[in-house]
């Protein structure tokens, strides 16, 4: 009996402690669905789990991120090319305002919050906290709530709420702080913490959430009711308020499943059989999911869709409904499924919870859909089936686009913390990095090994805090192989696997081989024997810096490749195949095709497109269009593009070839060589012929995210010229060296770039500067600012006219830069074509060219909405003239800013435009047809 009570009496001490023996959580929260407001009363159990005694704790409160457009949420939004969040009133971006900070002996504490970063808090105990005690913090507070328009989180248009991130929670402390700002990247850290929740909401709203709940008793003549949430080790309190919910529930013999992703053209009962089978692998595959509830929502997928599938209209699927269904469960169900309970710093260490997703997203498309490829029922097709890429399987999908990064040269190494991702790597690119490097240690190791390792570090590290090294051990213990070529080449640097063969010899009954490593890094590389497309043999070679030579059976062979599989996330397979007895040596046959492919390393690809363009001279021009270039850039390219004019009945085309070097470290990325040139109509009875080889040195900052460039290219143009009976043509031939410096710093909310231009010619030569400045202010107000500064050094064209002059509004372009629709015409519509250079004006004044100097400012500010005035000033000088000023303003209509725009004139130094006659003629215009600068403005966000 008394060993009984000493027992119990031990145990009640002890009870105290295992209470808080981890982070606990009580919130007590009245939700205000008109005013968007909650109003919280938070207590904390912060336990200090180091070594070290601490004076202060940091908290997120991430509810402030939204507070201010000056913060690291604005800026992240503006970098992305995003101007919703800079033109947002501050009743709809939403905040967090704290009114007492106190401890468990309410006494005020003091906090602030940390400078530039107005969502973390910054609190100084009255004591230090010990290690191993426990530290109780009492809050008050209320949250604006955001509108969801930002994030997809917070308040809806039609009254309902998306709630995440919604308090404060204290930042993981393991020997430092590891405590940083919100930036739309979905990846709070958090230790796991124990939460009870008392919220108090309308009655007709209805609670979605994935811990348990309890509804308090509620009267009829209340409007509120309170719902009792309670969850341990948790990381997530992801919160949906619905007036009418289309969330539904699916039990599995796992896990209830909560979603709202459906799809009406799939039957719910189908609905729920997928759900089913996805839980039932993930349980089976990778390990018990520790909770009673899984809640999945559309914003958990659009978050992180399949991209691809994704971007697919409805009228246009390549896959059937079901399986677009059960992609999208698969996916969002792996995601929540890791994040809840695999305690990752999701900044710092994302390559982790990646290979482990990706790894069970592969092995579940292998499991149910070998034999399912990219295109999947387009493969029907005899016309799809002509292309190779209606060869690629469902997930080779996950290298290839990795690698579109890495010939860019915008790979990031995986263990880049993921707010210096640029958005098309954290979005893609590195968690496909992460799957293919897992298959290719699968390949190497063996596939078992590795999903083993994968789901034994699952399993053990569940709800506690775990790190990269954890799983390096698990996978490092079961080979005897050296892997640090993996832990530490492919996740840690960005350096690119290449290799090559140099030479083939066969020696009897075998074949020497010499193999060159490219690049230096030390991986494993697989060797084979082949027969036509056949595998014979195959040896991994052990990784080696330079050159290694190596013998293989010449039985049956007739060639050998390299990576012939495709496993290896090699930079360039193109040099992987090489025959034993070349014919007049060339390795691999001729493929040419219609059309753009994707690439095929055993094949010498050509590829023919037709084209359509046009000028006013030859009319329209219709061409085809012989190229290498795949989905994946090369460092050669070439294209060669004859034309037929029908107005003119002229062939003209053009034609280019680039080489370029990127580099891996250092600011200066890449260097482009090249030659390119031109044949067309610049008149209506003549022709020009222009060629010019170039170098271009291309810079940028350290960091990947920053769009800063600067480019300097050195380049020869020349040009000839025929005669022609409508224009003047003094000096038909000429060649001009020309020097381009260019600075770039594009944004949405502040632009800048500059440029100097140096010419140097036999009869002139002069030096220009151009700098341009775009501000968007609070209001959505736009001012844009450009300046014009050029003068010739010498000038001996004079006596011949001012075809090498500086103009005021329209530039003759004796380089051929431009892309004049009608580039002699001094009267009709293609004469107001506009091409903001040099001078900038937009009026056609009295005095349009300057043979001596030019310099002007051109200015436009928003009137309303997409309506702008400008106003352009400037001085020119002409030799034997005094210097004159000139000027003019106007109506600038912004369709898509800098490719269609319409400039009415309304006064100059000519007078006020609008009582002249002609007026129609003076009206000016901006645009473009190329696609492809077209396509920029929607690209310029990921990259």
């Amino acid at each position: 009996m008394k060993t009984f009570l000493k027992t119990l009496l031990f145990t009640l001490l002890l009870l105290p402690i295992a209470l808080v023996a981890q982070n606990r959580i009580n919130i007590s929260a009245r939700l205000y669905e008109d005013t968007k407001t909650l109003v919280i009363q938070q207590e904390i159990f912060f336990v200090n789990t180091s070594e070290d005694s601490l004076e202060t704790l940091f908290f997120n409160d991430w509810a402030n991120s939204f507070a201010s457009k000056q913060s690291k949420l604005a800026k992240r939004f503006a970098e992305n090319y995003d101007r919703r969040f800079h033109l947002a009133s501050t009743e709809a971006r939403g905040s967090t305002k704290i009114k007492s900070i106190s401890d468990s002996q309410y006494q005020l504490l003091d906090f602030k919050r940390v400078k530039k970063s107005e969502d973390i808090l910054e609190v100084k105990l009255k004591d230090a906290l010990p290690p191993g005690e426990t530290q109780q913090i009492f809050l008050n507070y209320e949250i604006h709530i955001p509108d969801a328009r930002f994030t997809g989180y917070g308040a809806l248009d039609d009254g309902d709420f998306n709630l995440k991130y919604w308090f404060i929670a204290p930042a993981v402390y393991d020997g430092s702080w590891q405590y940083y700002s919100n930036k739309n990247l979905d990846d709070l850290y958090m230790v796991p913490t124990d939460f009870s929740i008392d919220i108090s909401f309308k009655k007709d709203y209805l609670l979605i959430n994935e811990l348990k709940q309890k509804l308090n008793k509620i009267t009829e003549s209340s409007e509120y009711k309170t719902v009792h949430l309670e969850g341990d080790n948790r990381n997530n309190t992801t919160i949906y308020f619905r007036q009418n919910s289309d969330f539904l529930e699916t039990e599995t013999d796992a896990v209830t499943v909560i979603t709202n992703i459906s799809n009406s053209k799939v039957i719910p009962e189908r609905e729920s059989l997928i759900i089913d089978k996805v839980i039932g692998y993930l349980d089976k595959n990778l390990g018990d999911y520790p909770f009673e509830k899984l809640v999945i929502s559309n914003i958990d997928y659009k978050e992180n869709p399949v991209y691809g599938l994704n971007q697919l209209p409805d009228f246009f699927s390549p896959f059937p409904e079901d399986f677009k269904y059960e992609l999208k469960i698969l996916k969002t169900a792996i995601n929540n499924y890791v994040d809840r309970t695999l305690f990752i710093n999701p900044r710092k260490d994302k390559w982790v919870a990646d290979a482990v997703k990706m790894n069970i997203m592969m092995r579940y498309m292998d499991d149910f859909y070998p034999k399912l490829k990219v295109l999947g029922t387009l493969n029907r097709y005899w016309i799809a089936r002509q292309f190779n890429i209606s060869k690629l399987e469902f997930n080779d999908q996950y290298n290839l686009l990795y690698m579109h990064m890495a010939r860019l040269n915008l790979d990031q190494s995986l263990d880049t913390p993921k707010d210096s991702l640029i958005k098309f790597n954290v979005n893609i690119a590195n968690a496909y990095k992460a799957a293919s490097g897992v298959n290719y240690l699968s390949e190497y190791l063996s596939d078992t090994l590795i999903n083993n390792s994968i789901r034994e570090f699952y399993n053990e590290n569940q709800l506690k805090l775990t790190n990269p090294g954890i799983l390096e051990s698990k996978i490092k213990s079961k080979t005897t192989e050296n892997l640090d070529w993996f832990f530490n080449d492919f996740i840690k640097t960005r350096k690119n696997i290449d290799f090559k063969f140099n030479e083939v010899h066969k020696n009897g009954d075998s074949l020497t081989i010499q193999l060159r490593n490219k690049t230096g890094i030390l991986v494993p590389i697989p060797v084979y024997g082949m027969q036509g497309d056949s595998i014979v043999s195959k040896s991994w070679v052990k990784g080696f810096k330079k050159e290694k030579e190596i013998s293989i059976s010449a039985e049956n062979i007739d060639r050998v490749a390299i990576n012939a599989e495709g496993f290896v996330p090699e930079y360039n397979r193109r040099n992987n195949y090489k025959k034993i007895n070349p014919f007049l040596g060339i390795n691999k046959p001729f493929q040419f095709k219609l059309f753009q492919d994707i690439e095929d390393p055993s094949k010498n690809q050509v590829f023919f497109m037709p084209v359509a363009e046009y000028n006013f001279y030859d009319g329209l021009k219709l061409g085809a269009k012989m190229y290498n270039k795949t989905l994946l850039s090369k460092n050669f390219s070439y294209k060669i593009e004859p034309q037929y004019g029908f107005k003119s009945d002229k062939v003209t085309g053009s034609a280019g070839f680039t080489y370029t070097q990127n580099l891996e470290e250092g600011n200066l990325f890449a260097i482009r060589y090249g030659m390119s040139g031109a044949l067309s109509s610049y008149a209506p009875d003549a022709l020009y012929k222009r060629y010019s080889p170039f170098i271009t040195f291309a810079f940028r900052p350290d960091d990947f995210r920053s769009d800063k460039r600067q480019y300097l290219t050195v380049r020869n143009i020349n040009v000839y010229r025929d005669e022609s009976n409508f224009i003047s043509n003094e000096d038909p031939n000429y060649s001009v060296f020309n020097v381009q410096y260019s600075n770039n710093s594009p944004g949405v909310i502040n632009a800048l770039s500059w440029n100097t231009d140096f010419q140097l010619a036999q009869k002139f030569s002069k030096l220009s500067m151009t700098a341009k400045y775009r501000k968007v202010f609070l209001n959505n107000r736009q001012f844009d600012l450009r300046f014009f500064g050029g003068t010739f050094l010498y000038n001996d064209t004079r006596s011949d006219g001012d075809y090498f002059s500086f103009a005021t509004d329209r530039p003759t372009d004796y380089l051929f830069n431009y892309n004049y629709y009608g580039r002699s015409e001094s009267s009709g519509l293609f004469s107001q074509q506009l091409i903001l250079a040099e001078g900038g004006f937009k009026s056609q004044l009295d005095t349009p060219f300057g043979n001596q100097w030019l310099t002007s400012i051109n200015t436009s500010t928003t009137l309303w909405n997409f309506i702008h005035g400008y106003v352009d000033v400037g001085l020119i000088k002409n030799q034997g003239d005094p210097a004159r000023f000139l000027y003019d303003s106007g109506i600038r209509t912004v369709l898509v800013e800098d490719y269609f725009e319409i400039f009415l004139p309304i006064h100059s130094s000519n007078g006020w435009e609008l009582g002249q006659k002609n007026y129609d003629q003076k009206i000016r215009f901006i645009v473009t047809l190329d696609i492809g600068t077209m396509l920029s403005l929607f690209t310029r966000k990921w990259y």
